[in-house]
Order: structure tokens, then C-alpha cells, then sequence
């Protein structure tokens, strides 16, 4: 039995240097599944009382530096922002006295030595316990973070003055160094908060869709009001106009219009009807209803979108695992190049002391490894939270950059390039028995899941039929058919014309056949149309270079005609689910594939490509087989999906270019004297926002290749 996975709110990560002393903590107690996210504040693993209980795990967490929120816990009055203003109240005296020095102007009291210690102290006591606590227990667990830098310099700084003020050598004392370091960084610190969240704004707006309250229809008939938290699958529920569907379910009673804008992209509401599919927290903008839940809690629409949201960073691109070998060893490089710089300085530079101190501070401050930790997981969570604002999920950060250097797109016909609502072109009746045929039609496509059965069991509805043959066995073949055999022995099955011999088969231009006892009764003939936007899609995808492959299960000439409609070059045609495995391996050979699919029979397909893409109303193997998901079978999507994925490995570059330049620039200016060290505090403060605010900008950017009218 699989053991239930925990999850807990942690305060006080800063970066993914926090994420990653709370991860590796968690591992070496011997926790399995274990996810940290410092951008949600998440904290999730599997349960194991055996090995490590939970209220260890919290108290192990609190050791680290981080406080566990618990749910009825009262709020903290000691919070990060009081830290943040009285930091200030008292650095600002100091920071005013130094910069009226340096313009000639004196102000005796505030150059006292004492007075300056009594402004610093409260500073540097908050310092040492918001910094020195993080750094003493990063220095424990093997990961040293930012916090290591910035208590070091600010300690070497508050020392030396202390120092300076016993011997009474006014050119040692350096307290407002140490004072505006701890503040500046506190600035920076509440900076990068704000705009983190900016970056997780997707999972906040998904969350609060969340209906509380529904109205449920009791078996007596009696309409009560009860809590989302007590929805279960099966219930009937009342929805009115100006609701929000409660759950996912289907409509049972009622015409309604439903606006799903915010889940699908959708913008225009969507005509619903008895048997139409609802998405839960769509809301119902004309009519009323009455639903049956179908879905409810984790395995509903909304919150699998939050779900693969969160965890989009979980599986880290290739682009990051430099950035984080580089982190890892950054703040050791760093102290090491402190202490040259100061012995450098001070004995080959003919520095003295206290010029030497100052520039070895200064590497210390103006270093800054979070931007390097904070360049990828902060703009893939910008381009998730926007790719599932329109209706796209995608699975992990690594799907968004393989995605974007992809070099092929394999689509498959029916129920993709074309609507999958086919229609009934004509049926040869080998048989005189009408009725009997058209049971038998309606029975055997009841289990299948692909497209055609779909509309060939809504079609034998409208027609007379009404013989019930009892069987005694129903299956399908993927990519063969459905075969049965009657309780009298008679075997019947529903085939496509591949399967036939060229003597069965009885019009080229029916694309499917009813066998009883491998001879043949009836062959249907279907017509099935071309999606509105499928030609604009293929048209976009060329332009911008990615290859265009059709590969179908329908006849070759069908497929060449869908083919030659869109532009597309290259198609494959009568493919059983194998021989489709072997067309994508033999693609994947020439660059990155991805295979768009809905059928049952993709399923393989999908998982075989580089990039599995399944269209909203798919069956659920082809939507567990691929990466993205599209909410809404609109093709533009994948366009759209494919130039933010694009737009945000870009922005992923142009962050760790920024967080590597920075530092590379930075350390040998100031290591050269060339910088001050609280200037160099008040770079470094910027320079984790400059790295997300670029990520940030990713929300509501404007692509040009999605403007239409580049076209």
C-alpha cells in the first residue's frame, strides 16, 4: 500500500540554495519522494514513521533556520517585515552620518564611536539571528547559502569597529558598514518576496476557483446547501445561473451556456447540453442545471492544473544543472577569494588593514549565488503559470525546454487535424436485417474509446434498431477492432478495411466493416471534416521552421487528402499502433519529435516521442501518456504552447547570463578596491530582483509571433 505524501508550509526560504539544505536534510533521514519548493513555500514527501516521524520533521526544519506554518497556528508579531523597519530606523542615522562626512559636513554626536555602537547593535542583533542562524546551519548540512557571505562580512565589519572603539582608533570603526550591509540585504530580501510571488501568481488565481459551497439534490428531492469538502462522485447537484460549477460532472438536466475562460482560454461561453462534460469552477453564465459529479478533489481538472503548476519545476531543465553544480561550490570559491583579497591587498598591494578588510567585505556582499539559483525555477514558473491560463498544462520544467527545441511535430488525423465528429455517409446492408446490423454497430463501438465509435454510436441511436444480442464476450484490438462472440457461439467484429482481404472488401471509399463469422454483413461509409484552425496552425508551425508529419490509422487516400488540404508534405497512412512506434523512432532520428494525439491508440505514440501531446476530451491513457495537455482541442494551442515554452527558455538564458556576468564583473572590481562594501550590499540586493523581475515580465509579455496578424 502506498504511504500517504505529507505536505507542509515552510516560511523563511529565500532561494533554491534554502530549498536544497531542506531536501537534502529530509533525504539523509531517509524520506523518500521528497519535493521542495521555495517559490509556494512547499514542503512535500512520503510518510515513514518508521524511519523519521513528522513532528521530527518539523523540529529538524526549525533547526535549519525555517519555520513550519501550521494551520491554526497565531500570527507571528516578530515577522520579517518589523525586522526590515527596525533594521532601518536605527541604520539610518548611521548610513546619514557617513554620507554627510563624505560631503564635509560633521554632526559630532553621530560620529561618537559609542552612539554609533548603539545604533548598530540592534541592527546586528537581528542580523545574527536572521542570517547567522541560516548560515550556522547550511554550514551543518553541507550547502552553503548567500547567508554565509552576509553574515561574514557583516560580522568581520561589527568586530573590527568593536575592536576599533576598544583601542580608540576612530579609522578602525566601520559600524555603519556593518549596520547597512544587514539592512540593504533585508531590502533585497523583502524585494525578492514580493516579486517570487508575482511568479506564482498562476497557482493563487487556479486556487481561488475553487468553489466552497454547492447545493445538492437529495434523493427526496429536497435541495440543501453542503461544503466542497463533502462533494463526493455521484452526487446531483443544483447549479443556477451566475454559479460556479462546483465540481467536474456532467449535465443531466438543463440547456446553459458555461464560460471556462478562466481554466481553458476559452473566450466565448460554451453552448452545454444534457450529456456534455462541465469543468469544475466554470461558470454558468445563461440557464440552469441540474449535474452529476464525476470528479472531485485530487483527481478533478482544477486541481491537476494546480498540481502540474507546482511541480513544474521538479524535474530541472539540462540548461540548470550547470547553474547548480556552479551554486554549489560558489560561496566556498568566494570566502576563499575574500581572504586572498585581504592578504593580497594588505601585504602585495601595500593596502592597509583596514582598505584590505573593507575590499574583502565587499567581495563577501557583492556576491550573490541566488540569482544563479533563482534564474530557471522563477521563469518556468512565470511561463507554466501562463501556458495553464490558456488551458495548457505541461508537465515539469524539463517538458517546457524540450519543447522549445523541437524539430518535429507528428500529428495523427482523426479527432486531431479533423473534428472527430463524423457523419454517416451511407451504409451497404449485405444482410437484410436492418435492425439486427444496427444493434450490433451501437453494441460493439459502446467499447471503444476512439473518435469513430463515438459518432457511429450516436448515429445507430438515431436509426431503428432494438434487437439486444446477448454476447459472451466484447474486446478491442488496438488498431485491429472489436471482436465479439455471441452467446450462441457466433463471433461478429467491427474492422477497418486493412484487415479485410481485397475480396471482402466491398467499397474502397467505407472505411468501416461488420463481419458475423468472418463474412461480411455491412461496410459504413463516414465523412469527417478538417478542424477550423488546423490549416493556420500547420501554416504557423512551417514558418517558423518545425516540420509538419501526418501519421494515421485512416486509408492512405484519406490521409493524402487531409494532407494536400493542409500543406503538409510528409504523411503516413493505414499505420497499425506498432508500425506508428516506428515511424516516431525513425523521426526522433532526425531531431526533437513531438506527437499530437487523443485516441486510445496514440497512447504508445505519445509516450514514444520526445513530447507526447494529448488534445482536451482525449481518453485518459493518451492524456497519462503526454507531457503538455491541452485543455480545449483548439490546434492553435500548440503554436502558442510551443512559442512561450520558447519565450521562457529564453528568459532562462538571459537570467543566468545576467546572474553569471554580475558576478564575474563584480567580485574582481571589488576584490580591486574599486568598490565599497555597502554598495556592494545595495548591487547584490538587486540583483536576485533584476533576475526575477526579468522573469516576471514573462506573464504578460507581448509575443509577436502570436500576433495574428504577422501571418
Amino acid at each position: 500500500m502506498k504511504k500517504n505524501i505529507i505536505t507542509l508550509e515552510v516560511d523563511g526560504m529565500d532561494c533554491n540554495n534554502c530549498a536544497m539544505s531542506i531536501t537534502r536534510f529530509l533525504e539523509r533521514k531517509g524520506l523518500e519522494e521528497v519535493f521542495v519548493n521555495f517559490q509556494t513555500k512547499e514542503v512535500r514527501f512520503q510518510e515513514d514513521e518508521d524511519h523519521f516521524a513528522l513532528e521530527k520533521v518539523k523540529k529538524g526544519i526549525h533547526k535549519l533556520g525555517f519555520t513550519v506554518v501550521e494551520a491554526e497556528q497565531p500570527a507571528i508579531w516578530w515577522t520579517f517585515e518589523r525586522k526590515l523597519l527596525i533594521s532601518a530606523l536605527f541604520t539610518a542615522p548611521l548610513l546619514f552620518g557617513h554620507l554627510l562626512m563624505m560631503a564635509g559636513l560633521h554632526l559630532p554626536w553621530l560620529e561618537n564611536a559609542w552612539v554609533q555602537l548603539f545604533l548598530c547593535l540592534p541592527v546586528y542583533i537581528i542580523g545574527l539571528l536572521h542570517f547567522g542562524r541560516s548560515a550556522l546551519n547550511s554550514l551543518k548540512e553541507g550547502i552553503l547559502n548567500m547567508d554565509v557571505l552576509i553574515f561574514t562580512g557583516s560580522t568581520a565589519a561589527f568586530i573590527y569597529s568593536v575592536i576599533g572603539l576598544i583601542l580608540a582608533e576612530p579609522k578602525y570603526i566601520f559600524f555603519e558598514t556593518a549596520a547597512t550591509i544587514i539592512t540593504l540585504v533585508l531590502i533585497g530580501n523583502w524585494m525578492e518576496r514580493k516579486a517570487v510571488a508575482k511568479t506564482t501568481s498562476a497557482i493563487a488565481d487556479l486556487s481561488q476557483l475553487q468553489v466552497e459551497k454547492a447545493n445538492k439534490i437529495m434523493p427526496s428531492g429536497t435541495i440543501i446547501s453542503i461544503k466542497k469538502e463533502e462533494l463526493r462522485k455521484g452526487d446531483l447537484l443544483q447549479v443556477n445561473e451566475g454559479d460556479k460549477v462546483p465540481a467536474d460532472g456532467v449535465v443531466v438536466a438543463g440547456d446553459v451556456e458555461v464560460d471556462e475562460s478562466m481554466l481553458t482560454g476559452e473566450s466565448l461561453p460554451v453552448p452545454k447540453r444534457v450529456g456534455d462534460k462541465l469543468i469544475g469552477a466554470s461558470l454558468l453564465v445563461a440557464g440552469n442545471m441540474q449535474m452529476e459529479i464525476t470528479a472531485v478533489g485530487k483527481d478533478s481538472i482544477l486541481s491537476q492544473m494546480i498540481e502540474l503548476v507546482k511541480t513544474a519545476q521538479q524535474d530541472k531543465p539540462d540548461i540548470q544543472r550547470l547553474a547548480d553544480k556552479i551554486s554549489a561550490i560558489f560561496v566556498p570559491v568566494v570566502l576563499g577569494i575574500s581572504v586572498l583579497t585581504f592578504l593580497g591587498g594588505h601585504f602585495l598591494a601595500g593596502f592597509t588593514p583596514q582598505q584590505a578588510l573593507m575590499n574583502a567585505i565587499a567581495v563577501l556582499v557583492i556576491s550573490c549565488p541566488c540569482a544563479m539559483g533563482l534564474a530557471t525555477p522563477t521563469a518556468v514558473m512565470v511561463g507554466v503559470g501562463r501556458l495553464a491560463r490558456q488551458g495548457i498544462l505541461i508537465k515539469g520544467g524539463q517538458t517546457v525546454e524540450i519543447f522549445s527545441r523541437i524539430k518535429q511535430i507528428v500529428f495523427d488525423k482523426t479527432g486531431t487535424l479533423t473534428t472527430g465528429k463524423f457523419k454517416l455517409d451511407g451504409i451497404d446492408y449485405l444482410q437484410n436485417d436492418k435492425r439486427k446490423i444496427h444493434s450490433l454497430i451501437h453494441k460493439l463501438e459502446q467499447r471503444s474509446s476512439h473518435p469513430i465509435a463515438k459518432s457511429l454510436v450516436e448515429e445507430m441511436e438515431e436509426l431503428p434498431n432494438g434487437q439486444n444480442i446477448p454476447f459472451a464476450r466484447i474486446e478491442e484490438e488496438k488498431g485491429l477492432g472489436i471482436l465479439a462472440e455471441g452467446e450462441d457461439g457466433v463471433q461478429y467484429k467491427i474492422v477497418s478495411a486493412r484487415i479485410l482481404s481485397d475480396q471482402q472488401v466491398n467499397r474502397k471509399d467505407h472505411q468501416v466493416f461488420l463481419l458475423e463469422n468472418d463474412q461480411l454483413i455491412a461496410s459504413i461509409g463516414l465523412q469527417d471534416d478538417i478542424r477550423a484552425d488546423a490549416r493556420e496552425m500547420i501554416q504557423r508551425l512551417q514558418d517558423i521552421g518545425v516540420e509538419t508529419i501526418i501519421l494515421s490509422g485512416d486509408q492512405q487516400a484519406k490521409t493524402a487528402k487531409v494532407a494536400h488540404s493542409l500543406g503538409v508534405k510528409h504523411f503516413h497512412g493505414e499505420q497499425l499502433p506498432a508500425e506508428k512506434l516506428q515511424r516516431i523512432d525513425d523521426l526522433r532520428q532526425n531531431g526533437l519529435t513531438a506527437m499530437v494525439g487523443d485516441g486510445i491508440n496514440d497512447a504508445p505514440a505519445l509516450a514514444r516521442a520526445d513530447i507526447g501531446i494529448s488534445l482536451g476530451g482525449a481518453s485518459q491513457a493518451a492524456i497519462q501518456s503526454a507531457q503538455i495537455v491541452l485543455l480545449k482541442p483548439q490546434l492553435n494551442r500548440i503554436f502558442e504552447a510551443l512559442v512561450i515554452s520558447k519565450h521562457t527558455v529564453k528568459t532562462i538564458k538571459q537570467n543566468l547570463f545576467w546572474a553569471f556576468a554580475y558576478n564575474i564583473i563584480a567580485i574582481p572590481i571589488a576584490a580591486a578596491g574599486y568598490l565599497n562594501p555597502m554598495w556592494g550590499a545595495l548591487f547584490m540586493a538587486f540583483s536576485d530582483v533584476i533576475v526575477i523581475g526579468n522573469s516576471v515580465l514573462l506573464r504578460s509579455k507581448r509575443l509577436k509571433e502570436l500576433d495574428r496578424t504577422n501571418l
